[in-house]
């Protein structure tokens, strides 16, 4: 059976958050199935447009510039809601990789485009059990994106 668990919060516009893995059960790792935006004010009337990353570097990558050729990158994501939409149904698109193995904290960073208004958001992990030698070679792969 799969362990799973969410970490979820709202954070200001332009703004980072730490996502804290340190302290992790030893021998495990964990894996970001999911990653999604929502609006935080005036959801029945506004237009947003979210954008949010996470990565496992020292800093946050830009949530409206993404480079995929950056190896810390491991999740962009994208809300637009419009009030015209009959009825402010959200497009949300992602994209997430669900290989990346985590073992060390992450950088969670977000930006409305449309305001300054925070944007909620939601992560989704589950553990994943590793061996010795999976432990050391995921440790010390995130250690070299890490330290670039």
């Amino acid at each position: 059976m799969k362990k799973e668990f969410i970490m979820r919060g709202q954070t200001v516009s332009g703004g980072t958050e730490v996502l804290n893995f340190s302290g992790h059960k030893k021998g495990y790792a964990y894996r970001l199935t999911e990653f999604s935006l929502y609006p935080s004010t005036s959801i029945a009337g506004n237009n947003d447009e979210l954008y949010g990353t996470v990565t496992a570097g020292k800093i946050g990558v830009s949530p409206i510039d993404p480079d995929f050729r950056n190896e810390a990158l491991i999740a962009t994501t994208n809300t637009v809601t419009s009030s015209g939409w009959g009825g402010n149904l959200p497009f949300q698109g992602s994209i997430v990789n669900d290989t990346f193995l985590i073992t060390q904290d992450l950088i969670l960073m977000v930006q409305n485009e449309s305001g300054a208004e925070p944007i909620n958001w939601q992560c989704r992990f589950e553990s994943v059990k590793m061996s010795g030698p999976e432990e050391a070679v995921t440790n010390y792969r995130q250690f070299l994106i890490s330290d670039e």
